[in-house]
């Protein structure tokens, strides 16, 4: 099991804009390659996004299926990625003034992943959490405009 927080330089509901764009979780989750499908009523308790992880041609197809949602907030996620097994994910936002604290917790719940618990692979949980919300920090910040420092342009910009 891990558990990481992060600021982000954006108000939380930035940050859910994006937790609410199922399609752009490939983009900042860790393993997570292709987003295949997305219910329309995402991020709604019992809505699945469907993915793919892995590499060409042993990509592994599966789910993740909202276990609760409350809005703005917190997201409860229960990832599939079978043979490797199932984690729970919780996705909480603490308002910061015009920032926001991002805290992300994850445990196996099945699989071999629920089954063997060491400090090494906690360890490597740990990074793995950090990277994803660190990738989410800079999808955020650039959709919004904060990631890029001042007096300069966003790639394919002119002034």
């Amino acid at each position: 099991m891990a558990r990481v927080s992060m600021e982000f330089a954006a108000p939380p509901d930035r940050v859910w804009e994006t937790l609410a764009d199922g399609w752009s979780y490939s983009a900042w989750v860790v393993g997570t390659v292709k987003i295949r499908a997305v219910d329309a009523r995402w991020p709604a308790a019992g809505s699945q996004l469907h993915h793919a992880f892995g590499a060409w041609p042993l990509m592994i197809k599966d789910q993740t299926e909202v276990l609760e949602c409350v809005d703005g907030t917190r997201l409860l996620l229960q990832a599939r990625g079978w043979p490797m097994g199932e984690a729970t994910v919780e996705l909480t936002l603490h308002p910061a003034g015009d920032r926001t604290v991002v805290e992300m917790y994850e445990e196996p719940t099945a699989g071999p992943g629920a089954w063997v618990h060491n400090p090494v692979l906690d360890a490597v949980g740990r990074k793995r959490l950090d990277e994803t919300l660190s990738r989410l920090r800079s999808l955020v910040e650039g959709r919004a405009g904060l990631g890029q420092r001042a007096g300069t342009d966003a790639p394919g910009q002119e002034r």
